[in-house]
């Protein structure tokens, strides 16, 4: 798989100026999401690629653009990945300030056009998981990101994307349990942590011994014994991707916020990590009134 598979076109010529304080062209934004999605495919598919090759092969394409630069633009791209309900690039954090009309338009138009993003992103979030091995639980925790404040222009004249991948995603039962597992056993080592053995025997994962739609999952405790409710979100992508709760997952969290805490687990596949967001869902994230689609932005 090339970037040729995607687009891309010879060297734009070159102009003068520093390329830190232009705006990008079209042909230039062409190439660099091209090059996005030809590597999201492969980390998609499981095949091995250069994140500094795909940059060096770019810039000898684009207009004098330097390092930062093209890294900026590719967490640009990740950003409107995210809008359009697909997972973003391992290692490029979703930043949502750029030149929007033509990303979003450029962006759209590529990954429509383009049948092997689609069937890629597909296999990978429907794809059976095993539960996670054994895992330090030390070096699992992560800060939770924070919120932008994003004013976003309407896309105007751009159809939503056919699937949300993201939500088919939330979707996958086997990913599912395999996250509650994993935070089940990573409450009790919390607890015992704290000396209070006798707490972390009575962890319970509510939503398999007393049925899905309580509000939370696992029933857990804080070292003076008062109850803990957890309800557990995973994903095999990056730390920003967003989530999906239920209407009744809302008015839990708001009713019980003192007790309430949502584990958000990511990069599930590779390496396990998490991060806690505590209280009312919506002081968290920003919150759709209609999907309850949750994200950071």
């Amino acid at each position: 798989m090339t970037f040729d598979d995607f687009g891309m076109k010879p060297k734009l010529s070159e102009s003068v100026g520093p390329a830190a304080t232009r705006d990008w062209s079209r042909g230039e934004v062409e190439l660099i999401v091209a090059d996005y999605i030809s590597m999201l495919t492969r980390e998609l598919t499981g095949q091995p690629y250069s994140k500094s090759a795909h940059r060096r092969d770019l810039q000898m394409r684009l207009d004098q653009r330097n390092d930062a630069s093209v890294e900026f633009k590719h967490c640009n791209i990740s950003a409107v990945m995210l809008e359009l309900g697909f997972p973003y690039l391992r290692g490029y954090k979703p930043r949502s300030n750029f030149q929007r009309s033509l990303l979003v338009a450029v962006v759209f138009e590529q990954v429509a056009r383009h049948r092997v993003i689609d069937e890629a992103t597909m296999a990978a979030v429907n794809r059976p998981v095993e539960p996670a091995e054994t895992a330090d639980f030390s070096k699992v925790q992560s800060d939770a990101p924070k919120r932008e404040h994003v004013v976003r222009e309407p896309a105007a004249g751009y159809a939503p994307i056919k699937r949300d991948y993201l939500e088919r995603e939330a979707h996958n039962r086997s990913l599912g349990l395999a996250g509650e597992e994993f935070a089940l056993r990573f409450e009790r080592w919390r607890l015992a942590q704290f000396g209070v053995g006798q707490l972390a025997e009575k962890v319970e994962q509510v939503s398999e011994t007393r049925g899905d739609g309580l509000g939370y999952d696992i029933l857990s405790f804080d070292p003076d014994g008062r109850e803990r409710y957890i309800e557990v979100k995973t994903t095999s992508f990056g730390q920003r991707t967003p989530f999906f709760v239920s209407a009744n997952e809302v008015r839990f969290a708001r009713q019980n916020a003192p007790q309430f805490r949502l584990y958000r687990l990511f990069d599930f596949r590779a390496s396990p990590r998490l991060f806690e967001l505590d209280g009312a869902i919506e002081n968290n994230c920003t919150l759709d009134p209609s999907t309850f689609r949750a994200s950071f932005a």
